[in-house]
């Protein structure tokens, strides 16, 4: 059984990673600072597990600390050692994440992002872990290149966000071809993941105001706010809407699960996915879904367009497919009712 270190494991996608490693029979080690999530996912996760069988408690242990705290991140790995459950190999998943908040902040997503990165990897080298997983982003691509995306496309992010994630992944590279360690590195470049799982107890929960478009169209419906505001409506596209590919959470989280075993199956690997569906759907055609599979108006306004967004992101997934033998199974239909049941169930609480 292997001992995986999940950071940011509280987040949206932390959260449903580690219900679906859970579910494997992993023991799963949390590190979250908590700043834009809760400890109370956990509760809904055991729900879930408990569900199917029995929950062994002592095989999820969460740490209330933050990556940059390289003193505070040898004690989790000493810990776990100490216990007899030495960390394997960690997924990589903290950091900050907004596009626009990028533009205006960046020293606190260098700082966050890749500082943050680079004190875990020695932590991880220290304790003799060197199989990690990271949570990369579509955004290393920008926007010269050809569509779809695929992984040797060239790397032009726009923002600050897409540029720590690109300083990542080369960082990753540099420890790849060291001489002196032996490292198992993968990088995952998630397209857009939206929806929540299906029992309706856990999904996307913002602490502030919410940068993607699916949970503030799910607030809309549900009375929260009054309206979304869709960012152009003079992009080249078929409606004049931005196109982005859209991945249930769920499908997200099986192909880290494979992508880890296809790491911890190889004595020296390198792994470099998209993660996504090949298929791209507008900002209206995701309302349009949304109202329609949930029997609900959703209101919206255009805005002008925002800086650092490009008109068409979509994945080629030959790679993964290919690799990986994986491929999704839910449809944007699927996001959409399992994302407003995760509301419709929070909204309550």
């Amino acid at each position: 059984m292997k001992n995986i270190l999940i950071t940011g494991g509280a987040g949206f996608i932390g959260s449903h990673i580690c219900l679906a490693l859970l579910e494997e029979d992993y023991n799963i080690y949390i590190i979250d600072n908590f700043l834009n999530s809760s400890k109370k996912v956990f509760d809904s996760i055991k729900k879930i597990i408990k569900r199917k069988a029995n929950f062994d408690h002592n095989r999820l242990n969460i740490f209330d600390g933050d990556i940059r705290d390289e003193i505070f991140l040898n004690k989790v790995f000493e810990e776990a050692s100490k216990n007899g459950n030495p960390i394997d190999g960690v997924i990589h998943c903290a950091g900050l994440k907004a596009v626009k908040e990028s533009i205006y902040n960046p020293l606190s997503y260098w700082d966050t992002n890749v500082n943050g990165s680079i004190n875990l990897l020695k932590v991880m080298n220290k304790n003799q872990c060197r199989t990690i997983l990271f949570s990369s982003s579509a955004t290393v691509y920008g926007k010269s290149n050809k569509i779809p995306f695929n992984e040797n496309s060239s790397l032009n992010p726009l923002n600050p966000y897409g540029e720590t994630k690109l300083t990542v992944e080369r960082i990753l590279e540099n420890l790849f071809e060291s001489l002196i360690e032996k490292w198992q590195v993968g990088y995952l470049r998630y397209f857009n993941p939206i929806g929540a799982h299906n029992s309706g107890l856990i999904g996307e929960t913002s602490y502030s105001d919410p940068q993607n478009i699916f949970p503030l169209i799910c607030q809309v419906a549900a009375g929260l706010r009054d309206k979304i505001y869709i960012y152009g409506n003079d992009w080249p596209t078929k409606d004049g809407t931005c196109h982005r590919d859209y991945i249930h959470i769920m499908d997200l989280s099986v192909a880290h699960k494979k992508a880890l075993d296809y790491l911890f199956e190889s004595t020296s690997s390198k792994l470099i996915l998209n993660v996504g569906t090949g298929k791209s759907k507008s900002v209206l055609d995701l309302i349009n879904i949304f109202e329609k599979v949930n029997k609900i108006k959703v209101n919206y306004e255009f805005a002008d367009r925002r800086d650092g967004d490009i008109a068409l992101s979509i994945s080629d997934t030959n790679k993964i497919l290919k690799t990986l033998d994986w491929k999704p199974k839910k449809t944007v239909e699927d996001m959409c009712k399992d994302g407003w049941r995760w509301q419709l169930n929070n909204s309550k609480k």
